[in-house]
């Protein structure tokens, strides 16, 4: 688990390019593994052995200027209510602006961390102008240029600082599954079903589930814990901004699970805001079981259940082993269905392959099918083994890592999932030197 930083502040202020600079050589490592990373406003930074994960809420807004002059007090809001330390961005080259001036009276009012960083500050002049961002009233200012990084290391020094410690887990033995998808798929109703009470009653009180709540079950003969983000706050504030809203929220119960449920409605498709959702359990190497919801209300001529996966398993190559199962929650169909595939794909994402039947099985594999030449040079595997990690991982030993292409990456994945089973599971393979 770790803390969730936000980063605010208006339009060109070098919002990105900060953020860019701090996840840079984290986001290159997660990357290399499928070679995507679908939504650039969120990723895991690192510094000084703390980690934390990093969302930069200017990504989300679209449009002009002024479009976000409305929008921007949401954004701080939902930054205040979500996160744990907030980065507020100004840029020396255009003073303070009545903007600013917003977000720090909203700024000023709250309880956590809030560090102020005036941007593009990159010579002397510079340096004596940024003294007027004094006048926000959020006390001490940071000088950077995220350009170039200068100052960005006192910035974090005070970030790290600042960051509320977190108690780590007690009782990691029972698997933590989070009900994920954007609002209204059906996510309260999903756990209602589950534990057949209303204890979710989702109410338009601030704060209904501030954080997501753990709760242990113990049903069906499965025992797990259950990380619930389905709780939405004050409706008004949500409607408008819901694809950041529930990115944020998804974050953080994501990160702190093992499995995730990811509920979507059938009826509005697996449609790019789920697709988010989707990539970022992924990224997180998460285990994950689509439910696909609300198939009742389907008309079936035209969605027949196998094109409907086979449209699913399209929009999430190349990791498409994952298992869809088709629930109602409104008559409880296949519920039960749902808990008993998430407990599988828990098993499967901690699974242990014995060093000595990996080599007996993929060393007669690649012998079979050895990487193709590459400028000339033939790779050989010598020996493979699984990494102690908490999720897949796997080493594979060669005289020539550097030139294993991807395809053949994917093709030594494809395999590793026919002989062992690891559906629903990300796998990470590298290849080193011997």
């Amino acid at each position: 688990m770790g803390n969730i930083v936000a980063i605010v502040g208006r339009p060109n202020v070098g919002k990105s390019t900060f953020f860019n600079r701090l996840i840079q050589r984290r986001e290159a490592i997660i990357d290399s593994v499928s070679g995507v990373t679908r939504d650039r406003h969120y990723g895991k930074s690192d510094w000084n052995g703390h980690k934390f994960s990093l969302i930069d809420t200017g990504g989300y807004v679209k449009g002009s200027d002024d479009v976000f002059e409305a929008e921007i007090d949401k954004q701080v809001e939902l930054a205040i209510e979500e996160a744990d330390a907030i980065i507020f961005i100004v840029d020396v080259e255009t003073g303070v602006t009545s903007m600013d001036e917003e977000v720090a009276n909203l700024l000023r009012r709250v309880d956590k961390p809030v560090l102020l960083a005036v941007n593009k500050v990159d010579n002397n002049k510079r340096l004596a102008n940024a003294v007027e961002f004094y006048s926000l009233g959020l006390g001490d200012y940071f000088p950077i240029a995220s350009t170039n990084g200068s100052g960005t290391g006192d910035l974090l020094d005070a970030l790290v600082e600042a960051l509320p410690v977190i108690e780590e887990e007690e009782d990691t033995e029972l698997p933590r599954f989070a009900v994920v998808g954007r609002p209204n798929a059906g996510k309260s109703s999903f756990i209602n079903s589950l534990i057949g009470e209303d204890r979710y009653i989702v109410t338009d009180i601030a704060g209904t589930t501030r954080d997501s709540i753990d709760t242990r079950y113990n049903r069906f003969g499965f025992e797990f814990n259950l990380v619930d983000t389905a709780g939405i706050r004050k409706k008004s504030k949500v409607k408008e901004n819901l694809e950041f809203y529930s990115v944020m929220r998804s974050v953080r119960a994501i990160e702190n699970c093992d499995v995730c449920l990811l509920v979507l409605d059938a009826t509005r498709g697996f449609d790019g805001q789920v697709q988010n959702i989707f990539w970022l359990a992924q990224r997180n190497s998460k285990g994950i079981v689509i439910l696909v919801n609300k198939w009742d209300l389907l008309d079936k001529e035209t969605n027949t259940l196998k094109d409907y996966e086979t449209m699913i398993r399209r929009e999430i190559e190349p990791f498409t082993d994952v298992p869809i199962v088709f629930i109602s929650v409104l008559t409880k169909q296949r519920v039960f269905k749902a808990i008993e595939t998430a407990v599988k794909v828990f098993e499967n994402r901690s699974k242990k392959i014995k060093t000595r039947l990996l080599n007996d099985i993929m060393l007669a594999i690649i012998e079979k099918n050895p990487p193709p030449a590459y400028k000339g040079k033939y790779v050989k595997i010598k020996f493979c083994t699984q990494l102690p990690t908490p999720h897949p991982q796997f080493a594979f030993f060669c005289n020539l890592p550097q030139y294993v292409r991807d395809p053949y990456k994917r093709f030594l994945e494809n395999k590793l999932r026919q002989e062992f089973d690891f559906q629903g599971v990300p796998i990470s393979i590298f290849f080193r030197k011997k």
